[in-house]
């Protein structure tokens, strides 16, 4: 059964809604992929650019799931770097560490030339800040730092002491912070839907409420949907933790935590400047941390915490109130307008996940709540493989990642259980 977007700020603020046909009757295309995120999309537009005929087959609308749901904030935070610089040495040898820091940067590319040459309104902004909540934590942000000045990111990342992170944000809550102004912000489903306008333009047959049942393996691979079947030389996975398919061999990988965001009334002008003068988004160096931004109409759009426990939360805004009013005292009782959750794929490891369950069937998914840069990339990858290069793909295919047996539940259980752990950690750090 599909359902209708949740009632996010996102969705009462789409520019151009998506209204693209149920999936019926018989398809032929070259690649077909099941999942209208960013991780679908993306591949669709590089597909497509290189001559592929391609089929997007979505449940629900495009950008339903954590793609027109997440924070908006396009990072250079990769999940799981240090595991993939080890393990990607048995591929790449000694230029994993080189490929895992350009892959830092290369969503953040993708993106901007994509919203110029598409002209796709996403309210696309720079700047972003990491920001130290504990003394403690700047050492860390100082490496991070020092490693970003041997390269040519260096140009874009400054360090801030605690009284420049003063004249930047009008809070006192943090201690110093790390600036970087190649990071972006961003409406992410008006990126999304106008990505998928993109791939139609170049002549990808884009589905909506076309819920998947099955995927056919072997050499003539096929999606078969309720109503409809596309027969393709190759078929992409890209649901991540909203789809249920193939479970016998993806089961027990990846978890969904249920992430929450709530968003202002919009503010006056002078509060907005004095909260965020320079427009930033942030997100502090806590393993559970909070983020926000502010929206095009001055909102502040804010997310904090993260259910690992794979379950719903019951009062977003109730959870969330305290932890904003306690960043921006000023905003003590301010009205907010939207309130919602979407679940992030979380793998152990946290490198994100890529392979083949079949020669002729790829799946991606996994990017641990840094969705919106990797899912980009990882587009650019998939459509590489497809067309032949498939050198990178193989990088994150040869990664080993842990299964967790018996069930789905168990898998969130022992993350909750290891979060619980990391925060007690992070007191005493």
């Amino acid at each position: 059964m599909t359902q209708s977007r949740p009632p996010s700020y996102y969705s009462a603020s789409v520019i151009r809604e998506s209204d693209y046909p149920v999936l019926e009757g018989h398809h032929r295309v070259d690649v077909a992929i099941v999942g209208g995120g960013f991780t679908g999309v993306a591949t669709a537009v590089e597909l497509s650019e290189r001559g592929y005929r391609v089929a997007v087959i979505e449940a629900n609308k495009i950008g339903w799931g954590a793609s027109g749901r997440n924070g908006g904030q396009v990072t250079g935070s990769l999940s799981g770097e240090d595991v993939m610089r080890r393990q990607m040495r048995r591929t790449l040898g000694d230029e994993a560490a080189d490929f895992v820091w350009d892959l830092r940067w290369r969503g953040q590319r993708i993106i901007r030339e994509r919203v110029e040459k598409y002209a796709i309104p996403c309210d696309l902004k720079h700047g972003h800040l990491q920001a130290a909540y504990q003394p403690s934590h700047l050492k860390a942000l100082r490496r991070d730092y020092e490693a970003s000045q041997s390269h040519w990111i260096g140009e874009h990342v400054h360090w801030l002491d605690k009284a420049g992170v003063e004249d930047v944000l009008g809070t006192r809550l943090y201690h110093g912070a790390l600036r970087n102004d190649y990071n972006m912000h961003l409406h992410p489903l008006n990126l999304c839907l106008g990505e998928a306008r993109a791939a139609a333009s170049l002549g990808a047959r884009i589905f909506e409420a076309s819920p998947v049942v099955e995927v056919v393996h072997g050499e003539s691979p096929a999606v078969i949907g309720e109503h409809g079947r596309v027969e393709a030389d190759s078929v992409i996975l890209a649901g991540n933790a909203y789809h249920h398919l193939e479970r016998r061999r993806l089961g027990g990988r990846l978890f969904p935590a249920s992430l929450g965001i709530v968003t202002t009334a919009p503010l006056d002008e002078a509060t907005a400047i004095a909260i965020n003068p320079q427009d930033l988004a942030v997100y502090d160096t806590r393993f559970v941390l909070d983020y926000y931004r502010l929206t095009a109409d001055r909102r502040l759009l804010f997310g904090g915490g993260a259910n690992y426990s794979g379950r719903t939360s019951a009062d977003i805004a109730a959870e969330l109130r305290p932890r904003l009013e306690h960043t921006f005292p000023q905003l003590e009782g301010v009205a907010l307008d939207f309130q919602w959750q979407g679940l992030a794929g979380i793998v152990i490891n946290r490198v994100p996940m890529l392979g083949k369950l079949s020669p002729h069937v790829y799946y991606a998914q996994g990017y641990s709540g840094h969705g919106i840069a990797t899912s980009h990339l990882v587009g650019e990858i998939l459509a590489e493989a497809v067309d032949g290069s498939r050198r990178e793909f193989d990088a994150f295919a040869n990664v080993r990642h842990w299964r967790v047996p018996f069930s789905d539940r168990l898998g969130n259980t022992l993350l909750a259980a290891g979060m619980w752990y990391y925060q007690l950690l992070e007191r005493l750090r």
